[in-house]
């Protein structure tokens, strides 16, 4: 019975997508109460979409990275 070894390059891969989701969870936040403190300008919906943007993109990330992890382990 032979036993499947870690796959390094798929683990690297996985790696680093958690290190740029990382930023990214720090920037969503940050954008969207940039956005609710400029209400009355045109720049809160500006910083509106690309918070929200910027946060689906990170979540997305996340799952991927941590997907890519699992299947060089498994």
């Amino acid at each position: 019975m032979s036993q499947k070894h870690t796959d390094t390059k798929k683990l690297a891969k996985g790696i680093k997508y958690l290190a740029f989701t990382v930023p990214l969870l720090f920037l969503s936040p940050y954008l969207l109460t940039l956005s609710f403190l400029n209400k009355e300008n045109f720049s809160f919906y500006l910083f509106l979409m690309v918070g929200i943007l910027v946060g689906s993109f990170a979540i997305f990330l996340f799952f991927k990275g941590i997907k890519t992890i699992l299947d060089s382990i498994f």
